[in-house]
């Protein structure tokens, strides 16, 4: 394998389902509060960055936040698999054939670099069919800072394959400016696309090598991500 690509989830691969209403339950029934929403960006960060800040904004200080964190998860998690059953994750347009493209190319190698604890990634892909697409990640329970991510997902995909692979020969394929600004921290490559919330021209004014509408042009995202 040369290339690997680290993909997104949410508003990269899905869209919808029941995440957002999961863990502000959670957030209540762990915490007592879900903190200052309106004082808080979600887009591009890790979950427990989002729970930090959000608790920091109505005065919780680090070790009260830290106290709570594993609770948090293990009833986000409950909330979330209950609700998926009801709302599945949609998939996003051109994702399924694109990964069927990519699984058809020599020396390439699917992964995931999301925000979303590890088993809230696994649900929310299981929920669309496609979790088994991704044989390594990079996740929101492995570090709170999402710059660090690429490195955890360069060491899980070298372990893996067993080979080498260096970040040059990585993408990140995301929808925010902050997966565009992970995969540069971490020397790879980015491919944006406008499905999220961020418009095209906020993507490539991030420096994303590469920003697309979506990526439903298989043949030519197969290109850009592999050429």
């Amino acid at each position: 394998m040369r290339r690997l690509l680290l993909f997104d989830i949410d508003g990269t691969l899905v869209s919808g389902g029941p995440a957002k209403r999961a863990f502000e339950t959670a957030m209540v029934e762990t915490y007592g509060t879900i903190g200052d929403v309106a004082a808080v960006s979600f887009a591009g960060k890790t979950d427990p960055q989002i729970a930090r800040e959000l608790l920091t904004s109505v005065g919780f200080d680090r070790a009260a936040v830290d106290a709570g964190l594993a609770e948090l998860w293990e009833r986000y998690v409950t909330h979330l698999e209950a609700g998926l059953g009801d709302r599945p994750m949609r998939v996003l347009p051109g994702v399924l054939e694109l990964l069927d493209a990519l699984a058809e190319v020599e020396g390439v190698g699917l992964g995931l670099l999301t925000g979303n604890i590890a088993r809230g990634a696994e649900l929310k892909l299981g929920s669309a069919g496609l979790w088994d697409r991704f044989r390594i990640g990079g996740f929101g329970s492995d570090h709170e800072e999402r710059n660090e991510l690429p490195r955890v997902a360069m060491e899980r995909a070298q372990a893996h394959w067993g080979v080498e692979i260096v970040a040059a020969e990585a993408v990140v394929i995301g929808d925010t400016p902050r997966d565009v600004g992970c995969g540069r921290a971490g020397g790879m490559r980015t491919l944006a696309v406008a499905t999220g919330t961020f418009l095209a021209a906020e993507l490539a004014d991030a420096g994303a090598d590469h920003v697309l509408e979506d990526l439903s042009a298989t043949l030519d995202v197969v290109t850009l991500l592999t050429a």
